[in-house]
């Protein structure tokens, strides 16, 4: 029976040899789509693989604390990485903390008719774009 890493090396070579469109097969692509996979769920849940630049993996963390500890973890994540894309496509890994982007949200409810803007010049254009509309 075959282990997991063997069968992920060999998917990773044969996704490698397949003749794919360049925006899916491109080594940054495909280096970006192996991160989740390579570093875990719980790891995958508070990072996001950003770029490829020459041979380093950018990678975005939550904070410097996520920072230090995955760091440490160089090594480990980069034999991973190696073994899912079936090629050391990667050599280094920067992590760089950034701020966890907000997703656009709707609105809850819409806005009743009485109500008002707590800033009253706010409240004075929005009731007159109100009326004119």
């Amino acid at each position: 029976m075959l282990s997991p890493g063997t069968t992920m090396e060999r998917a990773g070579r044969l996704i490698a040899k397949l003749k794919l469109p360049p925006e899916v097969a491109d080594p940054e692509s495909r280096a970006r789509a192996a991160w989740n996979v390579a570093a875990g769920k719980k790891i995958g849940a508070h990072t996001l693989a950003a770029a490829l630049v020459r041979d380093t993996l950018v990678v975005e963390v939550e904070d410097i604390v996520w920072q230090r500890q995955l760091a440490s973890l160089e090594h480990f994540l980069l034999r991973n990485l190696a073994d899912v894309l079936g090629e050391p496509l990667v050599h280094r890994i920067d992590f760089r903390p950034m701020p966890r982007r907000r997703a656009p949200r709707r609105a809850e409810s819409a806005r009743p008719s009485g109500e008002t803007v707590p800033d009253p010049v706010l409240d004075l254009v929005y009731r007159q774009k109100k009326l004119h509309a």
